[in-house]
């Protein structure tokens, strides 16, 4: 009888595990079913990443500015290579593959997954592409591969609005542990709108699965899912009108900003010289970014946002919309002597011997200093400066660029935060003709032109919207605004110091104002013995040239704004009065703009690609070509390159040098804007040398 408990406790016992392990093989077989369907797919169906295509950028047109074009490549599975060493001699010979190129690829050979795509070359050409194809068979694990890759058709013409794309970086990577940031043949945005506007553009990637063993050997390739394509970005942007610019800016180092007046919509944003976006997105060699940040003319910079400028004489129109709601009459006038004392200090006109009696549009017309100096000193620069801000000086703009400087306009309290002092009427004199502490960028200028052509607080734009709202009128007297543009259309109509800029196109009126900038302290002794001409000096102390236009003037359409760097008005057809000219021609006429560029633009050494390529020619037989070495700088975008790093110091250790001069009751008041005097000096410019080798 004491075997009967047993054995029942034994038998139950069984059957309490058995019931055990049934219930445990109920639940993963039912509840948790797709868990591990889930886990065992995983481990069966591996996926590489396909790259999506990014979305177009066009014009106001349609026109493409960046698109996409078929990128024939070569990679390699690596489970599928069997004699990796033959096969890579095999592809070293068919698609010209350097020793270098070779290491780079057994690097990443090692690497890479079994399964997972390596990349042997890119953007290569049809016929070696074909060659590759043709011998596919008897190169195992050798993958030829249509793809797509950016395009930028008007090349270094909208480098610097458009910016470019890129590998991502092993940092990038380790950031977000996005796949997709490791698949041969993905870019992203690394400058300019390809970068800011990055979530719209990138679209969604698509997968190709493949099945593997457990150690990820490949077994066979399953359905594959395509990638979903970016959305296409719109501009403001005229295409024609943005190549055009920046063709006509020639060899300047320079900026345009081209406005509609009706909208506020920007036409044109040009920063030249620049890069070629096409170079840096199928990435650029150390070499030619050596050269490019060696350029003194900084064309790694994007001059429209990033320079900052004294605006000289342009800002004149502006003061006397200033003068006028301050209560100075349109006709009173001032006598121009060439010269004013004002406490123990002397300051002088840009005409030596002075203009005599001029009221206020015969000061804008002539760009008369002393006039400015008398009656700003009289209403104070704290009537001036509201207006300057009213019209964009000093304003920050909501623009998808990421580096923006924004400049300075001045007033008493400014500078009692910055200098712990009172404002002087030094300082007041000196503001008055655009120079001491004021600065500006070439957008702000443009759309100061803009502001004063229409009357409207109009705000920049340049992604396309058609449900902007029209901008409200500023609180200021029309009856000024319209003094102003006739006297701005007397500067370039009316015998002005712009006449160069006058249109041909009939029942067109383009109003202008001219500046120039000095960028160098100009002693007493030296005016007294002869100031040293622009054509003496070297680039980099010469006069900065800038013009604010628009056009037609008695019902603006366009405004603009052109900043010459060093420019001095040397060269007539590169001085800021044609330039402008032209480019507002494009706008009503554009077969004779493309006739007057034809006419000039083969002295300068040919267009653009044809002096670029001149350059790097010249540059690479000067210089012998660096080993490849890893470097940072060849991922630092553009825009913040150490280059543009050093311009920018520079630029501000001026703008202090002229603040201390300032501050001192010094500065360029002291001698006069720089301002040419008459369209008879500009007539006598010399005539443009024949261009150098390599010139940019």
């Amino acid at each position: 009888q004491p075997e009967l408990p047993r054995a029942w406790l034994l038998g139950a016992g069984q059957f309490g595990l058995g019931g055990l392990l049934i219930g445990r093989m109920g639940y993963l077989a039912v509840a948790q079913n797709e868990h591990y369907n889930l886990l065992a797919e995983s481990n069966r169906v591996s996926m590489t990443m396909i790259p999506p295509r990014r979305g177009w950028i066009v014009d106001r047109h349609g026109q493409p500015i960046a698109s996409n074009r078929t990128d024939f490549r070569v990679d390699v599975i690596p489970d599928r290579l069997e004699d990796p060493e033959r096969v890579l001699a095999h592809l070293k010979g068919l698609l010209s593959l350097t020793d270098e190129d070779l290491e780079r690829i057994r690097l990443d050979l090692k690497r890479a997954p079994g399964f997972r795509p390596v990349e042997i070359a890119e953007n290569i050409d049809w016929e070696r592409f074909a060659a590759v194809q043709v011998r596919q068979p008897e190169l195992p694990g050798v993958q030829p591969t249509r793809g797509f890759a950016r395009h930028y058709p008007a090349g270094a013409a909208v480098a610097h609005l458009i910016g470019y794309v890129g590998a991502a970086t092993a940092e990038q990577y380790k950031k977000t542990r996005d796949p997709l940031y490791v698949t041969p043949g993905f870019k992203l945005g690394k400058d300019g709108l390809e970068k800011t506007m990055e979530p719209l553009l990138r679209g969604t990637a698509g997968a190709k699965r493949v099945e593997v063993t457990a150690r990820g050997k490949l077994v066979k390739e399953l359905a594959t899912r395509p990638d979903v394509p970016g959305r296409t970005l719109r501009l403001t942007i005229d295409a024609g009108l943005q190549e055009y610019a920046a063709r006509r800016l020639g060899t300047n180092s320079g900026s345009a900003v081209v406005f509609d007046c009706q909208n506020g919509e920007m036409l044109a944003m040009v920063s030249m010289p620049a890069y070629d976006p096409n170079s840096f997105s199928e990435g650029i060699s150390q070499l030619e970014w050596k050269m490019l940040s060696a350029d003194d003319h900084v064309p790694l910079m994007n001059k429209v946002t990033q320079g900052l400028y004294p605006p000289g004489s342009t800002v004149k129109p502006m003061n006397g919309l200033a003068l006028l709601a301050a209560g100075v009459r349109p006709d009173e006038r001032v006598f121009c002597s060439g010269a004013m004392r004002v406490g123990n200090g002397v300051f002088h006109c840009h005409k030596r011997h002075g203009h005599g009696p001029l009221d206020l549009k015969n000061a804008i017309m002539q760009s008369c200093d002393i006039y400015f100096y008398e009656m700003v000193r009289r209403v104070g620069y704290d009537r001036i400066a509201p207006v300057a801000r009213a019209l964009g000086l000093g304003q920050k703009f909501d623009l998808p660029f990421a580096t923006q400087r924004y400049g300075t306009v001045p007033d008493s309290a400014w500078k009692r935060r910055k200098y712990h002092t009172d404002w002087k009427v030094a300082d007041s004199l000196n503001a008055s003709i655009g120079q001491g502490y004021v600065l500006a960028n070439p957008l702000q200028l443009a759309v100061m032109a803009a502001r004063m052509a229409s009357g409207r607080n109009l705000m920049p734009t340049i992604i396309r919207d058609p449900f902007k709202p029209q901008a409200e009128a500023l609180p200021i007297d029309a009856e000024h605004f319209r003094l102003i543009r006739e006297a701005m259309n007397g500067v370039v109509n009316g015998g002005g110091t712009g006449g160069a800029a006058r249109m041909q196109v009939p029942g067109v009126g383009l109003a202008a104002k001219t500046g120039t900038a000095q960028v160098r302290r100009i002693t007493m002794a030296e005016r007294r013995s002869g100031v040293l001409s622009n054509g003496q000096l070297p680039f980099k102390l010469r006069d900065h040239a800038l013009f604010v236009c628009f056009a037609p003037y008695d019902n603006p359409r366009y405004a603009a704004a052109i900043v010459l760097e060093h420019n001095g008005h040397t060269i007539r057809n590169l001085d800021t009065p044609m330039i402008g000219r032209d480019i507002m021609t494009y706008l009503f006429d554009r077969e004779r703009a493309m006739k007057s560029l034809a006419e000039v633009e083969p002295t300068w050494g040919g267009d653009i690609t044809t002096r670029m390529d001149a350059q790097r020619a010249a540059y690479r037989a000067a210089h012998a070509p660096a080993p490849p070495v890893a470097s940072d700088e060849e991922d630092t975008p553009a825009s913040r390159a150490p280059a543009v790093e050093a311009a920018t110091a520079a630029s501000n250790a001026t703008a202090e040098a002229e603040a201390r001069d300032t501050a001192a009751g010094d500065g360029v008041a002291r001698t006069g804007s720089p301002e040419p005097e008459t369209e008879a000096e500009r007539r006598a410019a010399p005539i443009p040398p024949p261009p150098a080798t390599g010139a940019q």
